[in-house]
């Protein structure tokens, strides 16, 4: 659909097929922590980066994420649970596709864990969402994890490449999963799903080498960028961060050429 092209080409590099999202949506997760705070500072501060989207939920729109200076892209979280659950793994969907088609999203996106007693009604959800989506022209950033009770190794490439063509086999149109650890066993996950892989960044890392090296080896295993939001919010320096990360993702640059642009004054 002309929809969907036009609005995926918001969220992803024309030339390169990449992008450089920034979650922000952790304020539902675990309330308004150290980067979350001053919502349209940090949003700004990752548009002047450079980043091609920004991930945030349905509250917080109205407040104005595009704002003067750069332009960014916007994707509208649907679903949500908190770190006081007893199940904070149950995620339940909070938003609709026709409510952000109502807020102007460039895309939608949802969170779904594999391999604990939810897992059924998450995947519900997600082929819900992507029939919606589907009949609204609007791309899909699926949020894979393997998280649960039968999950012994939630970065193993087996169970992530599982994963990631699940959200796949299910109409996502770009699939975020954590990164497996090396280049080689990233590749698998890239090769066994048919649609962009985005990897998430994690915990705040201790160095912004350990980062870049992890971008950086997940472009060379056919990644199709990130969707880092700690490691870039918190950051000393957030536009510096997405500036250098884009370095990787969009102009194939080494990592001490990230490194430079990141500690330079």
């Amino acid at each position: 659909m002309v929809g969907k092209l036009i609005r995926m080409e918001r969220i992803m590099n024309r030339e390169t097929g990449r992008t450089v999202i920034v979650p922000m949506d952790h304020g539902v997760t675990v309330g308004p922590i150290e980067g979350l705070i001053d919502m349209k500072t940090t949003v700004n501060q990752v548009a002047m980066g450079g980043a091609n989207a920004i991930v945030i939920h349905k509250g917080l729109v109205e407040g104005g994420h595009r704002r003067r200076g750069k332009d960014v892209g916007l994707i509208i979280h649907l679903s949500g649970s908190t770190s006081l659950s007893p199940f904070p793994n149950a995620k339940t969907l909070v938003c609709t596709v026709e409510e952000a088609v109502k807020l102007g999203a460039d895309a939608v996106s949802i969170h779904v864990n594999i391999g604990n007693g939810s897992e059924g009604e998450m995947l519900a959800d997600l082929g819900w969402v992507s029939r919606e989506a589907r009949d609204w022209g609007m791309p899909v950033l699926a949020m894979m994890y393997p998280r649960g009770e039968k999950i012994q190794d939630e970065y193993d490439a087996k169970v992530i490449k599982h994963v990631a063509r699940l959200g796949a086999e299910l109409a996502a149109d770009i699939i975020k999963v954590s990164y497996t650890g090396s280049v080689e066993s990233f590749r698998e996950v890239v090769t066994g799903c048919p649609v962009p892989v985005v990897i998430a960044g994690g915990p705040k890392m201790s160095s912004d080498r350990d980062i870049l090296e992890m971008v950086k080896g997940s472009i060379e295993a056919g990644g199709a960028g990130v969707s880092i939001g700690r490691n870039i919010f918190q950051h000393r320096d957030p536009s510096r961060m997405v500036g250098a990360i884009s370095l990787l993702v969009h102009e194939n640059c080494g990592v001490e050429e990230a490194l430079s642009f990141l500690q330079a004054v």
